[in-house]
């Protein structure tokens, strides 16, 4: 029964073992050979954080105009946690279309189930975002005014986004076996999602025609719920939550079919 409603959700238990083996070895491949290894997953998001407030928040003078009373540090802590849901899925996106090309030694082993290797690398993408979402609680309990209970919201608006980022890594990492200028496709979309998702703004500044389409950007959806939920003490919009939801799901469903349609095609290409 879960094999047939969520085949994706099957295969990765399935191999679950494996999945945990290949999301360890991405983890510590990043940060072979680097001084300060591990340190780089803390040290990277603050030094973002600092030159996106400075230029945003002190350089534009830039405001949320949520909060009546809001500060420097409601705007830095606003963009802490806009940067990192939107890195999530710009990590994601950035290493999606060389995933299986750069490995074609396990294309050719017929047994190897290839859908782990873009799911271990957002199981990497993943252990980063916890580590940058605990800076931003440890962030609000040495700077924010107060914790909003709200903030027990955040896995449950996380999680779509972790869906939508795994189905797109499987899209992503087939269509790259294909097309090898995906990759450069990638860079200006990663620019262009960064500017649309209300990542250094909030939603309520979008003009009416471009609210039109902006609206169904999931991750603008996810940060501004992240937001609410978080920061801003605003109760939770359930009809952007259960959109999430479904374009996590879809995103999953329609990514593992696609790779599976094209995965036995990889081997003559490669």
């Amino acid at each position: 029964m879960l094999r047939r409603l969520f085949p994706f959700a099957a295969d990765l238990w399935t191999h679950r073992e494996l999945l945990w083996q290949f999301t360890l070895r991405n983890v510590e491949l990043r940060h072979k050979g680097s001084h300060l290894g591990l340190v780089w997953s803390f040290l990277n998001p603050l030094l973002m954080l600092g030159l996106y407030v400075l230029v945003f928040g002190y350089i534009f003078g830039g405001t949320f105009g949520v909060l009546p009373d809001e500060t420097r540090v409601d705007y830095a802590l606003g963009i802490f946690l806009g940067l990192t849901l939107f890195h999530f899925v710009a990590e994601v996106l950035g290493i999606s279309p060389g995933i299986i090309v750069g490995n074609p030694n396990f294309v050719k082993k017929v047994v190897f189930p290839l859908e782990i290797l873009p799911a271990a690398n957002v199981g990497g993408a993943v252990f980063h975002l916890m580590i940058s979402l605990g800076l931003v609680m440890l962030s609000l309990v040495l700077f924010g005014t107060s914790i909003s209970v709200g903030i027990f919201w955040l896995p449950v608006i996380v999680l779509p986004l972790i869906l939508l980022g795994l189905g797109v890594a499987w899209l992503i990492s087939a269509l790259g076996v294909f097309l090898r200028d995906i990759g450069q496709i990638m860079q200006f979309l990663s620019l262009a999602l960064m500017f649309s998702s209300a990542v250094f703004y909030s939603a309520q500044k979008i003009p009416a025609p471009a609210w039109t389409f902006m609206r169904f950007n999931p991750v603008l959806l996810a940060i501004e719920l992240a937001r609410d939920a978080a920061l801003w003490a605003r109760p939770l919009n359930f009809n952007h939550l259960a959109y999430l939801y479904a374009v996590g799901l879809a995103a999953c469903y329609l990514g593992h079919l696609a790779f599976r349609k094209m995965k036995p095609a990889f081997a003559d290409v490669l």
